[in-house]
């Protein structure tokens, strides 16, 4: 299993979950309401109001991501005797250098509105009460750039690249597929392979 941004998460059947952006979609009601209590007077009984009904958004978003992620980890539970997933860095994913702030503001607040950690606790603890053993894979295992038919690494891979050939069997790959066949080899055939000292392919790179 693969966790993307564009789909929420994605298996080898393949199977992709879309991602609901529940945050998103309420990103410009949250604005409304939150201009309105700026606007409000310190103090007020007004202000105080306002305030209930910002929060309700966020707590409206978190409830609906949790159910959301709920089912899902049922489903990929249920149906599966092992899951091999990697285990992310999430704070280095959603970290902002101070010069490009405003250039990768936007791709980690997706980042945090998928919020994975979530969804990874929720499906080890599932994974213990339905017999489905979770398996974390090195952070820095090159699962999208690396080909899963012929093991070749393609080092120049960027983030926005969603296909790639691979040069050295010239099989067509989609970016999220290709990971999780990637994933499934690590364990089932025992992939040996070495740090790279490049960038881990999860940060967020340009």
């Amino acid at each position: 299993m693969d966790l993307g941004v564009k789909d929420f998460c994605i298996t080898n059947k393949p199977e992709k979950f879309e991602n609901p952006r529940y945050f998103q979609r309420s990103l410009r009601r949250l604005k409304i309401r939150q201009r309105r209590l700026n606007r409000k007077a310190k103090d007020s009984h007004n202000r105080k109001k306002a305030r209930v009904k910002v929060a309700k958004i966020y707590e409206k978003v978190a409830n609906q991501r949790l159910d959301y992620q709920h089912k899902i980890s049922l489903k990929l539970t249920n149906e599966n005797q092992v899951i091999s997933c990697e285990y992310l860095n999430i704070k280095g994913m959603v970290k902002k250098p101070p010069a490009e702030e405003l250039r990768y503001r936007k791709l980690a607040q997706q980042i945090s509105d998928v919020a994975r950690g979530q969804f990874l606790t929720l499906l080890e603890y599932k994974g213990d009460i339905y017999g489905c053993e979770i398996k974390r894979v090195d952070r820095f295992f090159p699962s999208s750039k690396r080909c899963s038919n012929c093991g070749y690494l393609k080092e120049d891979l960027r983030l926005k690249d969603r296909e790639w050939t691979c040069p050295g069997c010239h099989v067509d790959h989609d970016r999220d597929i290709n990971a999780c066949q990637n994933l499934l080899q690590f364990y089932d055939l025992k992939i040996g392979w070495e740090a790279s000292k490049s960038t881990p392919k999860e940060t967020i790179t340009p």
